[in-house]
């Protein structure tokens, strides 16, 4: 079952789904906006990405987070994407995060860029 995130209801009144690429995108968007600690009995689950806008952000971070980010990837979602990519970069204030992944179900490619940060 692949429900919608963020949770709602559909017009009967049930579990509201979505298709399967929609669903993988959301999970993907909830690893990175997710820092390790926040999920009960998944204390290892996160990427603590969102809290780098607090950060000074440069280069060498954004390496370190490529690694994690595929790493995370790796351990959380490897049942149903082969990731292909990521790419961090730094634009001045903002941390941009491209992942680029193949859905294993479908053998579609996806691409998914997330932002973090002061936009303008």
């Amino acid at each position: 079952m692949n429900l919608q995130f963020p949770y709602g209801f559909s017009p009967n009144g049930w579990t509201a789904q979505t298709d399967l690429a929609t669903h993988v995108a959301d999970m993907i968007e909830q690893l990175l906006l997710t820092s390790a600690g926040e999920r009960v009995n998944r204390p290892t689950f996160g990427t603590g990405t969102a809290q780098l806008v607090f950060a000074g952000l440069n280069d060498s971070l954004a390496a370190a987070q490529q690694q994690l980010i595929q790493a995370s990837l790796q351990q959380w979602l490897s049942d149903l994407v082969k990731v292909q990519a990521v790419t961090v970069t730094v634009q001045e204030s903002t941390l941009n995060i491209v992942v680029q992944y193949t859905i294993l179900q479908t053998q579609r490619q996806q691409t998914q860029q997330v932002s973090f940060g002061v936009t303008a």
